[in-house]
């Protein structure tokens, strides 16, 4: 599958948060702000909980412009109408994601450190390749780690690159040296004291003059 380049920037993915109309206040703060991606995430959530916070984020991400991905249950994707979902290594296969989803939906594909795996990911139909972590991270803090020059490494697979991991706006600079297109956020986002001023700064890592521009995402039709 072929898939256009995402604009460079912020990918947030949301909190463990039961209060769901809480949630929706704190991403709407961080959409506001301008990100380029949002993945709903939600660990400690049962399938209904999940379900409802899902199905009440689409509309608001509608809104803004910003396609929704769903983290781990592409079924899920699929029912609510989302715009993608996010494939780690225990949630099942990329390639039944795909047929279910569709060749337009964003599917990405959890790598880790292992460009193999990437290589497998972009034969099964996979939209995009995340990598790391790259830092330790307060939410895996045993995730395996990776070095920035696999960024580097992936960039001959001809598909958008996430970096995430631990990332801050301090120690993002390398990774989007080394070619990340997006890196995903957690709680350097949604945990700062002022969230939208935290996306603002991770933005601010992409700003170079030296940089091409980013590609139109023109084809994304919500």
């Amino acid at each position: 599958m072929n898939s256009p380049r995402p604009p460079r920037g912020l990918y947030a993915i949301t909190p463990d948060d039961g209060d769901t109309q809480r949630l929706l206040a704190r991403v709407e703060a961080v959409l506001h702000a301008g990100v380029a991606w949002l993945q709903y995430r939600n660990k400690a959530a049962d399938p209904a909980l999940r379900e409802d916070q899902a199905r009440r984020l689409l509309p608001l991400c509608r809104r803004f412009g910003v396609p929704l991905v769903v983290n781990d249950d592409w079924r899920l994707a699929a029912e609510i109408g989302a715009d993608g979902a996010h494939v780690g290594e225990d949630d099942g296969e990329l390639a039944a994601a795909r047929a279910c989803l569709g060749e337009n939906a964003l599917l990405g594909a959890s790598c880790y450190d292992d460009v193999a795996r990437a290589r497998n990911a972009v034969a099964a139909g996979a939209s995009y390749l995340a990598f790391g972590a790259f830092y330790p991270s307060p939410t895996k803090p045993n995730a395996r780690r990776a070095m920035p020059d696999l960024l580097r490494d992936a960039a001959s697979l001809g598909l958008p690159l996430v970096a995430i991991g631990g990332i801050t706006p301090d120690n993002a600079r390398p990774l989007v040296d080394a070619g990340a297109d997006l890196l995903a956020v957690i709680s350097g986002v949604f945990d700062a004291p002022d969230p939208a001023a935290a996306v603002r700064a991770y933005r601010a890592c992409f700003d170079r003059r030296d940089m091409p521009p980013p590609i139109s995402t023109d084809h994304f039709t919500p």
